[in-house]
């Protein structure tokens, strides 16, 4: 399309608000992070180490990146409505299991399977790119992400609160209220924005091989998923960091949580103001360059022995700001390389994203132990950003032999 369709908030028969959009995606970023100011907490309840516990970030990424190889797909299948109505009653089932959970085993296997509540921030980028062309999705996804921060961004503060004041499932009971109602006004606001596939389902993922061949498909995603991994790197090893190395509470924890948010929110209203200017390509090199110079920056403090938090912390919002510059234009990329697979591209590339996260998250917990520091941490992120920089440039490399998107995309380009 080259306008957007009329929007009418609460209307089934016209796409969905914006904020409906913000919220369903909101709700996968707070379920990722609300609770993990807790984690010291949930250790000692639950009477396990903490390699175990912080096992609740790996393996929620980890099954997160499976389901969205199948959430593509069938959103392209069945229609982009169905797919997120059912998938967020399950989660909020799920929850429940969570808050009920008598042993780390049991909770960690609910604690897997929550990760259903992505399908909120596979479709709405997938809806996205339903309704408007690449450039103007870029500009759009930024300004959806930046409204979705905020949510997120009050999350860890939040539940470190919750977590003082009443312990850790009051964090659970959060995303369980949170989610009924965004199930609600999904319900009443999400109009069907893709025509359902006539093929089926079978012959949807046999689609996957004309993304897997695609070069700059790659390109796009592993941008994303280096660019990001940084990102769930950071998510894995920080309340490590925060307990161990800074000495701080949940509550104070959660504060220096949103400053990476406050940085992702930034970037993301950067792209939405700017991505249509100067084009996807150099955004994504902008913030890549922006991340290496933050975890950098922390580096050299540290080894020069500053010891308070914002050595750590501070420079963690250029981490936020960066990624807010990279993913709105590496997902619209990638959502562009075939736009009739949307969502197979959405789900695909969403799969090797979480999948990065997950290996790099695990790698930080098992990295940090009592005298590291956070060294590991910040070498894991700077490594992942400098590969982040040369994905962006192989896209760039290809743009020039083939021509970009918009003017002559190439079979396999």
């Amino acid at each position: 399309m080259s306008q957007k369709p009329e929007v009418r908030l609460l209307d089934r028969t016209t796409p969905p608000h914006v904020l409906t959009l913000v919220l369903l995606a909101g709700l996968s970023a707070l379920s990722m992070n609300i609770f993990l100011p807790s984690l010291p907490n949930m250790t000692a309840y639950f009477q396990t180490d903490y390699r175990l516990m912080q096992l609740s970030v790996a393996l929620y990424l980890g099954f997160n990146a499976i389901l969205q190889i199948f959430i593509g797909p069938l959103s392209d299948r069945y229609g982009r409505r169905p797919v997120i109505l059912w998938s967020f009653a399950a989660f909020l089932a799920l929850t429940v299991g969570c808050i009920l959970a008598p042993t780390v085993e049991v909770f960690l296997a609910f604690r897997m399977a929550q990760a259903v509540v992505v399908t909120g921030m596979v479709l709405s980028r997938a809806i996205v790119r339903d309704m408007v062309p690449q450039n103007e999705a870029a500009s759009m996804l930024g300004y959806v992400t930046m409204g979705m921060t905020v949510v997120p961004m009050i999350g860890p503060a939040l539940g470190g609160v919750l977590d003082q004041a009443f312990g850790w499932q009051a964090s659970f009971t959060m995303l369980l209220v949170a989610g009924a109602a965004i199930l609600a006004l999904a319900w009443a606001d999400l109009g069907e924005t893709a025509d359902p596939s006539q093929l089926s389902l079978l012959a949807q993922f046999g689609e996957y091989p004309e993304l897997i061949r695609s070069r700059r498909f790659w390109g796009y995603a592993l941008t994303a998923t280096f660019t990001s991994g940084a990102f769930f790197a950071f998510l894995g090893g920080a309340p490590f960091i925060g307990s161990q190395v800074f000495g701080l509470q949940p509550a104070q924890l959660g504060s220096y949580f949103s400053l990476t948010a406050v940085g992702y929110m930034t970037g993301n209203f950067l792209s939405g103001r700017y991505s249509i200017r100067f084009g996807t390509n150099r955004m994504m090199l902008t913030g890549s360059f922006t991340l290496i110079a933050g975890v950098s920056c922390s580096l050299l403090l540290l080894l020069g022995g500053a010891t308070h938090p914002l050595a750590f912390f501070g420079l963690m919002s250029m981490l936020g700001l960066g990624n807010g510059l990279v993913l709105p234009n590496a997902n619209a990329g990638l959502l562009s390389v075939r736009p009739r697979l949307a969502g197979t591209a959405s789900g695909l590339g969403g799969a090797i994203m979480i999948g990065g996260g997950a290996a790099l998250s695990a790698l930080a917990g098992a990295l940090l132990v009592p005298g590291s520091g956070a060294y590991p941490l910040l070498l894991i992120m700077l490594t992942t950003g400098i590969c982040g920089v040369l994905s962006t440039l192989y896209v760039i490399h290809v743009n020039r032999l083939v021509g970009d998107l918009e003017s002559a995309p190439q079979p396999h380009a």
